[in-house]
């Protein structure tokens, strides 16, 4: 079994237009619904690999209804903790010029006795798992240090925690260590306190980051690929080339890629290379976080590895 945990889930309304224009009425061409959010992502990514995932957060009202029955519709287990406010809904728009703009709601207050609820919902949503994957940001009045709690909780029963956040939630829970951590370059140069200009600058600030004890670090650099680090070995993946049409979902298609391969039992540089084929497979369709397997497999084969 594997956990995941969307502290802040969304419905992502995706609308595809001609382009935007700001201060003018704008058409759509058409509009899609989706269950969203980095932790509900990761798990249908995980499903469709046929893994059994139980997936766990905060949900309220009618958005939140409608996302555990789409977590349930894709056969994953549903431990979500309810809350009095509303779960959020987010707005993509896919223009034809190529550029993709995001509009993010805050999310709900969380009341005291919802967090309690919430860490109890937890305590029993990892006894059967092995993995704990923790995704994306936290809802008003949720502690910087909610993730920091939960890697400790979860490492104290023996899980490997994989951990993927932004911003202060990330700093406050870095130093609990988890199993695995994919920042960005922007959050690696805060994490490290370092200017990354270069690759041998990412190298260095990753190495001080793995070097707290952490197993694995992956560094999302976008449609360049991935830079990954361990305590034996330093190597970058560059991405295929691939005509992106949405690339919400492709940090999302990494982690849950990477949980894939740890289950599989795959070597460091398979692992690397279904990473960043999966993450690439991702950005082909329009839907984040359905990956089309036959697309997988060619781009895979297309990932070049270079070691340090």
């Amino acid at each position: 079994m594997i956990t995941t945990v969307t502290l802040n889930p969304a419905e992502d309304k995706t609308f595809t237009a001609a382009r935007l224009i700001l201060g003018q009425v704008n058409r759509i061409d058409s509009v899609k619904n989706i269950a969203g959010g980095k932790g509900i992502n990761v798990t249908k990514v995980l499903r469709q690999y046929g893994y059994p995932v139980r997936a766990l957060g905060f949900l309220g009202g009618y958005t939140g209804k409608f996302i555990e029955d789409y977590v349930k519709s894709i056969g994953a287990e549903c431990l979500f903790t309810y809350v009095d406010g509303e779960t959020r809904v987010n707005i993509n728009i896919l223009s034809q010029d190529g550029y993709v703009t995001e509009l993010l709601e805050p999310g709900p207050d969380i009341r005291e006795k919802e967090l309690d609820a919430f860490f109890e919902d937890f305590n029993k949503g990892i006894a059967d798992s092995d993995l704990v994957i923790l995704s994306g940001s936290a809802p008003e009045h949720v502690p910087a240090a909610v993730y920091y709690d939960l890697i400790l909780q979860a490492k104290n029963k023996g899980k490997k925690v994989i951990l993927d956040s932004s911003g202060i939630y990330l700093k406050e829970s870095i130093n609990a260590c988890p199993y695995m951590v994919k920042p960005n370059i922007r959050e690696l140069e805060v994490l490290s306190g370092r200017r990354i200009k270069r690759m041998e600058d990412a190298i260095g600030a990753a190495l001080q980051i793995g070097g707290r004890g952490i197993n694995h670090v992956m560094v999302s650099m976008g449609a360049k690929g991935l830079l990954y680090i361990n305590d034996r070995e330093i190597m970058y993946a560059k991405a295929p080339e691939v005509k992106a049409v949405n690339t919400v979902g492709c940090g999302d298609s990494v982690v849950a890629a990477f949980a894939v391969a740890e289950k599989q039992g795959m070597g460091n540089e398979e692992l690397l290379k279904f990473c960043v084929g999966v993450s690439a497979a991702n950005a082909t369709t329009l839907e984040s976080a359905v990956i089309p397997m036959d697309k997988t497999e060619e781009l895979i084969e297309q990932v070049k590895i270079i070691r340090y």
